[in-house]
């Protein structure tokens, strides 16, 4: 296994011991700086793989495979857990977590036809503040912080809806291909 699949894994592993700090008082006070520095490495480490896979020709289909869905587990256990805490709308994650099953979907319809469909800008930017939000949400450092968070919630979505709208507008071939 090399370096960039087994980045995924530690990620899809990190996940139950995030989840445990998110959801427990297993460590007391600290529980929130752990699972914050927890879903930041995690993160990182989506970032790294990608990165090494990509300069190294170390891409396979292990890779292509998990790491996407080591992405969407990590992100989806992160606001399932606010949720469960009261720190983020069901509404919110419903958004998006449906936005990855329809993303999903139509890769594995353009998979099927042959079509091998890149991340766009936009998809990478929904990413980026996702996290961040989960991040902040995390912290939770409340006062004027407050408003941070719901711009951060606004602007995941916003652009979790926007990313959504472009993948499917760029890649309508996809179906009107194989009989759809």
């Amino acid at each position: 296994m090399n370096l960039p699949n087994k980045l995924t894994v530690l990620r899809v592993l990190m996940i139950p011991f995030f989840v445990v700090f998110m959801l427990t008082d297993i460590g007391g006070a600290a529980n929130k700086w752990i699972a914050v520095g927890l879903f930041i490495v995690a993160s990182l480490t989506d970032m790294l793989d990608g990165k090494i896979a990509r300069k190294y020709n170390l891409v396979t289909n292990f890779g292509k495979f998990m790491d996407p869905l080591a992405d969407k587990l990590l992100v989806s256990a992160a606001m399932i857990c606010l949720v469960e805490m009261g720190r983020l709308a069901s509404w919110v994650v419903i958004i998006i977590i449906s936005r990855e099953f329809i993303i999903s979907g139509f890769r594995l319809v353009a998979s099927d036809n042959g079509i091998v469909i890149a991340a766009s800008y936009w998809g990478k930017f929904k990413t980026v503040f996702q996290m961040l939000m989960i991040i902040a949400l995390i912290v939770n450092l409340g006062g004027v912080f407050i408003i941070v968070e719901v711009l951060l919630i606004w602007i995941a979505t916003i652009l979790t809806v926007v990313s959504l709208i472009d993948y499917v507008v760029k890649n309508k071939q996809v179906l009107t291909q194989g009989g759809m």
